[in-house]
C-alpha cells in the first residue's frame, strides 16, 4: 500500500511538472484549447431602452443598495475625505473565463463574483471622487482575445454595444458641468479607445475629460492616439490625457499579448501592428523613464478570496522598456494570478494602487483650478 501511495505521489509530480513545461512551451496554443468556445457565436438582441436606468444593471453608481465594491478600501486605509467632484465611468476587465459563450450572460455567477473583485482593487483607485459608476455588460470571453476566429470580433462587438449604452446613460445622469474619468483594465481599456473615437472626440465632451486609464492594453501611438483625440500624459498634472501601462517581470515573454493586440483593429480602425506602444510610467506620472520601487507609495497584495488586501510600500518599481511595456524588476509575490511567462496583468492596478490614487487626485485638481 505504501509503495502504491508513492507511486501516485510520484505520476502527480510528473503530471504537474509535464503541466507547467507544457504551458511554458506551449501558452499560446494551450490557452486557446482550454478557453474559446467551440460553438458558434450566439447573435444577440440590442438591450431594452433605457436598460441602464435600472441600477441593478450597474456593480457600482451613486445610490446603489447593498455593498459598493467600488467603495471598498484595503485594510488599514481610511476613508479619505471627498476629493474634488468628478464623475468616473469605470470599464471592468473579463471576468468571463468560460466555453459556453463567445459572450457572458448577465446573469452568470461566477462572472459577477470576478468583476465585483476586480471592481474592489481597481476602481477603488478612484474612490474618492465619490462618484464611480461602473457597468455589467456581456463582456466576451476570456477565449475571445486567444483566437483568430470572425466570433472573437463579433462578441467583442456586442459587448461594446452594451458598453457604449452604458456609457449613454453615465453621461445622462451626471451634471453637465461636471468633469469625468475614463478608466478601465483589460477587455475594458479595449472598449474604451473605441469609445474616444466614436462618441468623444471633436465633441464637447472631450473638454470634461480630466484623463483616461486605459490600462492594461496597448495603445499605440502612431495610431491609437490620433483616433483616440488625446494625448498621452507627460505630466502628474497634464489632464485631458491617456494613461497606459502593461506590467511583466524584467525576464518576461510578451509574445502572447502581443498577438492579442494584433487580431483586432486599434481604435483607427486599422489592425494592430508591432509599432510604438504607450508607457506611462504610474511613479512619475509621465511617459517612460524608470523609478525605483522606494517610489511607490504602496501596492496592494489581496489575499486569496480577493476580498481583503493590505498595502505594502515599495511593492515594485517601474521601468519603460524599449518595447513598450512596462518592467517591474524580478516581480513581487503577489498570489496564484501572475499569468506564465511573468506577465502581471491581473496587477495592474494593485502593484501601483497608492500612486494611481494619488495620481487621480492631483489631475482632478489640475482640472478644477
Amino acid at each position: 500500500m505504501a509503495r502504491k501511495f508513492l507511486y501516485f505521489i510520484a505520476f502527480c509530480i510528473v503530471v504537474y511538472i509535464g503541466g507547467r513545461v507544457a504551458l511554458q512551451a506551449f501558452p499560446e496554443q494551450l490557452t486557446r484549447l482550454s478557453f474559446t468556445p467551440g460553438g458558434t457565436f450566439e447573435p444577440q438582441a440590442a438591450l431594452t431602452p433605457n436598460a441602464y436606468a435600472d441600477p441593478a444593471m450597474w456593480l457600482a453608481r451613486p445610490g446603489i443598495t447593498g455593498t459598493n465594491p467600488a467603495q471598498w478600501l484595503p485594510d488599514g486605509v481610511k476613508d479619505n475625505p471627498p476629493g474634488p467632484a468628478v464623475s468616473v465611468f469605470f470599464v471592468h476587465p473579463t471576468s468571463y473565463l468560460k466555453k459556453d459563450h463567445w459572450n457572458a450572460p448577465l446573469d452568470d455567477p461566477d462572472a459577477r463574483r470576478i468583476a465585483d473583485a476586480m471592481v474592489r482593487a481597481e476602481a477603488s483607485v478612484f474612490n474618492r471622487s465619490g462618484e464611480i459608476w461602473a457597468p455589467r455588460y456581456r463582456q466576451a470571453t476570456f477565449g475571445a482575445f486567444v483566437t483568430d476566429q470572425a466570433e472573437a470580433k463579433q462578441a467583442l462587438d456586442l459587448a461594446y454595444r452594451d458598453v457604449a449604452e452604458a456609457f449613454d446613460a453615465f453621461i445622462a445622469a451626471v451634471p453637465k458641468d461636471r468633469p469625468i474619468v475614463l478608466a478601465g483594465h483589460s477587455q475594458g481599456s479595449f472598449h474604451l479607445k473605441r469609445l474616444l473615437a466614436e462618441k468623444i472626440k471633436g465633441s464637447p465632451l472631450a473638454r470634461r475629460i480630466v484623463a483616461v486609464y486605459a490600462i492594461g492594453w496597448l495603445v499605440e501611438t502612431g495610431s491609437d492616439l490620433p483616433a483616440m483625440g488625446l494625448p498621452a500624459c507627460a505630466a502628474p498634472d497634464q489632464t485631458g490625457c491617456v494613461i497606459s501601462y502593461l506590467s511583466f517581470a524584467d525576464d518576461a515573454d510578451t509574445a502572447m499579448m502581443r498577438a492579442a493586440y494584433e487580431r483586432f483593429a486599434g481604435a483607427d480602425g486599422v489592425k494592430g501592428s508591432a509599432a510604438r506602444y504607450l508607457c506611462s510610467n504610474p511613479l512619475t506620472g509621465g511617459v517612460g523613464g524608470a523609478a525605483p520601487a522606494s517610489a511607490n507609495r504602496g501596492g496592494i497584495v489581496p489575499d486569496m478570496k480577493l476580498e481583503h488586501a493590505k498595502v505594502t510600500p515599495a511593492l515594485a518599481g517601474a521601468r519603460c522598456a524599449a518595447d513598450g511595456t512596462l518592467r517591474i524588476g524580478a516581480g513581487p509575490d503577489m498570489g496564484p494570478f501572475v499569468l506564465p511567462g511573468g506577465n502581471y496583468h491581473v496587477y495592474d492596478y494593485p502593484l501601483f494602487w497608492s500612486n494611481l490614487r494619488a495620481d487621480f487626485l492631483t489631475r482632478a485638481t489640475a482640472w478644477h483650478r
